[in-house]
C-alpha cells in the first residue's frame, strides 16, 4: 500500500507545484505591428522600455495592409495582437470587425491629470471621431515648410503664400497623390480650416475651386512621392518651399541641424491608432500594454524621440511644461503639429470623405498631374 500511495502523493504534489508556477513561467509575449523606422523606434523605447514587463512587448515591422489582419482574424491564427493603423484604417477596421470594440474599456484607462478621460483627452486635441477598437498614438501632418535663408525679408507665411509664385518666386514640391494638396489648395482659396470638409461636400463646384487654385502653380510643380525627397528638394534650392510630412522636416531639424521654417496654417492632420485584433490570443495582456501605451506621460515620452504629436492633449502639456524636451536636450515645441494655438489653424483630415471620395479625386489628380 505504501509503495503505491507514496508515489501517487509525490506526483500529485509535483503536479499541483507546476499549476502554481504555470502563470509565473508562461506569460503571454504581446506581439505588436507596426511601420517600422524612427516611428517604431520612438515606440519601443517611450511604451516597451516603460512597461513594467518590456520583455512581454514584441514589435514587428508589417507593411501598413488590412489585408494581412484580415487573413489573421479569418483564418483566427492571430500573430499580431496589437496593430498600429492610420485613422481610415482604424474606421475600416472597426466597421469590418477586424478589430475588437473595447469602448467598455475606456472607464479604465488612464485619465488626464485634470481628470479628463481618455475620450474627452483627445476630444480636446479636436478628435471627434474616435474609433471604438482602439487606443490614441499620434498626430502626423502634411505642412509646408523652406528655408528661411533662400528668402530676403519677406518671407512666406501663409498658404495663400505657397500659391503665389509673383511674391514668392521658385518652384513648389507637392506630393504625387491629391492627399492634402486638395485640402490646402482651398484654404489658400480663402475657405476656413474648420469648413474644408463642408464645402468638398456640400458646395458645388468646390473641387473645381480646388483644381483652379492647383492650376495657379502647376507650371512650377516637382512631384515628390519619397518622404525624403522633400528635404532634399529645399536643401539643395530646386524648390522654394514645399510640402512635406512634419515629421520629416522635425527630425531633420533635431538630428542634422536642418535650418527650415514650417507653414502651419492649414497643415492636414492625420490621426495614428493602436488597436487591439479581434481573437487575440493575449487579449487581456494586450489591453494593459495599450493603456499604458496610451497614456499621457507616455505619449509624451515619445516626444523624446521624434516630431510626432501625441494625440492626447494632457500629453502636450506635459512637453511644454519639460521642455526642453527632446532626448538631446534641445526644445521640440516648436515642431509639435499640435499645439493648441496650431490646432486652432490646421485642417484635421476626415478619413471618411476620403473613403467616400478619395477615388474620384485620386483619379482627377492623376489626370492633372499627366497633363
Amino acid at each position: 500500500m505504501k509503495k503505491v500511495f507514496f508515489p501517487f502523493f509525490c506526483f500529485l504534489f509535483v503536479l499541483s507545484f507546476i499549476i502554481l508556477l504555470y502563470p509565473l513561467v508562461s506569460k503571454a509575449d504581446v506581439t505588436v505591428a507596426s511601420w517600422g523606422g524612427a516611428y517604431t523606434e520612438s515606440q519601443i523605447k517611450a511604451y516597451r522600455n516603460t512597461y513594467n514587463d518590456p520583455d512581454s512587448i514584441i514589435f514587428e515591422k508589417y507593411y501598413g495592409l488590412l489585408s494581412q489582419v484580415r487573413k489573421q482574424v479569418e483564418s483566427r491564427i492571430i500573430s499580431w495582437d496589437i496593430v498600429d493603423v492610420t485613422n481610415e484604417q482604424a474606421i475600416t477596421g472597426c466597421d469590418e470587425g477586424l478589430f475588437e470594440d473595447i469602448s467598455t474599456e475606456y472607464k479604465n484607462f488612464p485619465t488626464a491629470s485634470d481628470g479628463a478621460s481618455i475620450i474627452e483627452d483627445v476630444a480636446n486635441s479636436g478628435v471627434t471621431n474616435f474609433p471604438p477598437c482602439c487606443a490614441p498614438q499620434i498626430f502626423w501632418s502634411y505642412v509646408v515648410f523652406y528655408d528661411p535663408d533662400a528668402f530676403s525679408d519677406l518671407k512666406p507665411s501663409t498658404l495663400a503664400d505657397f500659391f503665389d509664385t509673383t511674391k514668392f518666386p521658385g518652384k513648389r514640391g507637392v506630393p504625387a497623390w491629391a492627399e492634402a494638396i486638395v485640402e490646402m489648395a482651398l484654404v489658400a482659396d480663402g475657405v476656413g480650416v474648420g469648413g474644408v470638409y463642408k464645402v468638398l461636400e456640400n458646395q458645388t463646384g468646390a473641387l473645381d475651386r480646388a483644381f483652379a487654385k492647383l492650376d495657379t502653380i502647376k507650371d512650377v510643380v516637382v512631384f515628390w512621392d519619397g518622404d525624403a525627397e522633400p528635404l532634399e528638394l529645399v536643401k539643395s534650392g530646386e524648390v522654394a518651399m514645399s510640402i512635406a510630412y512634419n515629421s520629416r522636416v522635425g527630425a531633420d531639424a533635431l538630428y542634422e541641424d536642418g535650418n527650415f521654417e514650417y507653414i502651419w496654417e492649414g497643415q492636414v492632420i492625420h490621426q495614428e491608432y493602436i488597436c487591439l485584433t479581434t481573437g487575440s490570443p493575449n487579449r487581456d495582456e494586450a489591453l494593459d500594454f495599450m493603456k499604458w501605451a496610451s497614456a499621457p506621460e507616455q505619449q509624451a515620452g515619445q516626444a523624446k524621440y521624434g516630431t510626432y504629436g501625441p494625440m492626447r492633449a494632457s500629453a502636450i502639456d506635459l512637453i511644454k511644461a519639460g521642455e526642453p524636451w527632446f532626448h538631446t536636450g534641445v526644445n521640440v515645441m516648436q515642431h509639435m503639429p499640435n499645439t493648441p494655438e496650431r490646432l486652432k489653424i490646421s485642417v484635421m483630415a476626415d478619413p471618411v470623405w476620403w473613403f467616400n471620395n478619395g477615388a474620384e479625386i485620386y483619379d482627377r489628380y492623376d489626370v492633372w498631374m499627366d497633363n
